[in-house]
């Protein structure tokens, strides 16, 4: 094997990490079931954070108000008609693990300009993210329902207020809760 292959063989490997799920949320939507696994050994204050929003019942009845086709959907923070609910904890600071990255399919908290800003909103990866990394903080994985996070992402948007990409049709989060095994 020459220098050339050795190279090609180093540079093109890739190292997949699996990250442990420690708990498991389910979002059950207008469009359907989501299953979501937490990774709360790997981003302890942001997967407790989120327990604590999940366990209060702080995201039934709140939408998915923003939807990038190939980048995210977004919710957590919004009822119908764009009202914001107010968070009932104080922000989180940043917290990341350089080995959870935004793949499609990952659970990571929404937040404004201010890293340390996170409070209820969170986002799911509907394609590659990788502009996110290390930047946002990633802290899980949808485990089933794949097809319905497609199908919200897929869904017309329009303008509402000051909010771009907002489904015309809200898509409502009917329930949200823990999963017990």
């Amino acid at each position: 094997m020459n220098l050339r292959n050795i190279n090609r063989l180093f540079f093109n490997f890739k190292i997949e990490v699996e990250m442990k799920v420690t708990d498991k949320a389910v979002f059950e939507t207008s469009k359907g079931k989501i299953v979501i696994g937490l990774y709360g050994d790997d981003m302890p204050v942001t997967v407790k954070n989120f327990i604590k929003y999940t366990e209060a019942g702080f995201y039934n009845k709140l939408i998915f108000h923003r939807v990038i086709p190939g980048f995210v959907i977004q919710g957590g923070g919004m009822l119908k008609a764009m009202l914001e609910k107010n968070a009932i904890a104080d922000p989180i600071k940043l917290e990341i693990n350089p080995e959870i990255k935004h793949t499609k399919y990952t659970l990571s908290m929404a937040r404004t300009q201010d890293p340390n800003s996170a409070t209820s909103q969170f986002f799911i990866c509907t394609g590659e993210c990788p502009s996110l990394d290390n930047n946002y903080a990633a802290f899980g994985t949808v485990l089933e329902g794949m097809e319905v996070v497609d199908d919200i992402a897929k869904v017309p948007t329009h303008t509402v207020k000051w909010y771009d990409d907002v489904p015309i049709e809200p898509i409502v989060i009917e329930n949200a809760y823990l999963m017990n095994e």
